[in-house]
């Protein structure tokens, strides 16, 4: 197989593992009136790919499992149009109040753990790299 035939395999393993993943948590919370488990997905997702963002920043990793991770796996995990249907609803509920700690929630915490994410990326990948150089020495 071709070098992009294995990063098209990647992203479709990732995405179908974070496809399965996303349901089984919305399966535990569907029950319950305010759409946790987009929240979860969502915030777990950001601190996932952030992470990945900032491990790339600092050290190259192979296109196969930076897209298997980021693309597929975050991609099928995550779910903005989940997140807008969720939002679409509360607010036809006339809970307004509920609508705005939804998408406070869900706007700045996914920005607030992406953040957090790129600096546990960065922190990890430069760990790696000293150790690497220590090796070396």
């Amino acid at each position: 197989m071709q070098k992009h035939g294995w990063v098209v395999l990647s992203v479709f393993l990732g995405g179908s593992l974070g496809t399965l993943l996303r349901y089984l948590i919305n399966m535990q919370t569907t029950a319950l009136l305010f759409p946790v488990g987009t929240i979860i997905e969502n915030i777990i997702g950001s601190l996932l790919l952030g992470t990945l963002t900032g491990w790339t920043l600092v050290k190259v990793i192979v296109p196969v499992l930076k897209e298997g991770i980021g693309v597929g796996f975050c991609g099928g995990f995550t779910t903005m149009s989940t997140l807008a249907a969720d939002a679409v609803v509360l607010g036809g509920t006339d809970s307004m109040g509920s609508l705005a700690t939804y998408l406070l929630i869900s706007l700045f915490g996914g920005m607030f753990v992406a953040a957090i994410g790129l600096m546990i990326g960065q922190y990890l990948a430069n760990r790696s790299v000293k150790k690497e150089s220590r090796e070396w020495s």
